[in-house]
């Protein structure tokens, strides 16, 4: 069974600039992705794909194995994620003269997931046999109690309205957030198709204390509060 890990950073996100390579306690944001990718020690190859150089001399300065760079046309702000794992794999296959059979992506703007996590991931899908498994959190809103759809009259009405009443969010079908953090494919599966929700998709379910997705700068002042608390417990 031979695995990859891959981490994605391109070098122009508009919400928070730089932010891969912004410090975040002292470490280079992308720099967490790549050592919790080591010390899983599940990984043959643990490659990083940029779009950057900057990006790409930090990652390697912090353990990346192989290093990718990305095309322009998979690295703008429309461009979709899977293309661009699919290409950073066959570019590390070309190089390396391996095949992969189980592909694990890390986002490098989820600082917080633990090794476990991503152990845990790739075992589930090696041990089910599925397409991929996904990660995400308990919702802390419900599509079936206190999320809402403004209609085509103007009126606000829930996103899903039950099947019967619900008048506790505890009593509504249980709902999570995908977490952008740990995405596990098959190799087939990532290599054709760019559907990320297949017939057989699992997620695994983090807390909300390992699932913050840095995407603003205010997400960013969180994690600069939060991260020195969590260290503190990895001790």
């Amino acid at each position: 069974m031979m695995r990859i890990c891959t981490i994605l950073g391109r070098g122009g996100s508009k919400g928070v600039p730089n932010k891969n390579i912004r410090e975040l306690n002292g470490k280079p944001l992308i720099a967490y992705s790549i050592e919790q990718a080591k010390a899983v020690k599940l990984f043959d190859v643990i490659a990083v794909s940029s779009d950057s150089n900057e990006i790409l001399a930090v990652a390697k300065k912090f353990g990346a194995e192989l290093l990718v760079k990305r095309p322009a046309e998979l690295a703008n702000d429309t461009a979709p994620k899977i293309p661009a794992i699919r290409h950073c794999v066959l570019e590390v296959e070309n190089l390396s003269g391996k095949t992969f059979d189980t592909i694990c992506d890390l986002d490098p703007t989820s600082p917080f997931r633990a090794v476990e996590d991503i152990h845990h991931c790739v075992k589930l899908l090696e041990s089910r046999g599925v397409a991929n498994v996904i990660t995400g959190a308990p919702a802390r809103k419900s599509p079936y109690f206190n999320m809402v759809e403004v209609n085509a009259k103007g009126v606000a009405v829930l996103s899903k309205p039950p099947a019967g009443s619900v008048v506790r969010r505890q009593d509504a079908p249980k709902c999570y957030d995908m977490n952008a953090s740990i995405y596990v494919w098959r190799r087939e599966i990532l290599i054709n198709s760019d559907m990320l929700f297949q017939p057989d998709t699992l997620l695994y379910e983090m807390p909300c204390e390992r699932s913050l997705d840095i995407d603003s700068n205010l997400d960013f002042k969180i994690a600069e509060l939060l991260m020195p608390e969590r260290m503190e417990i990895k001790k």
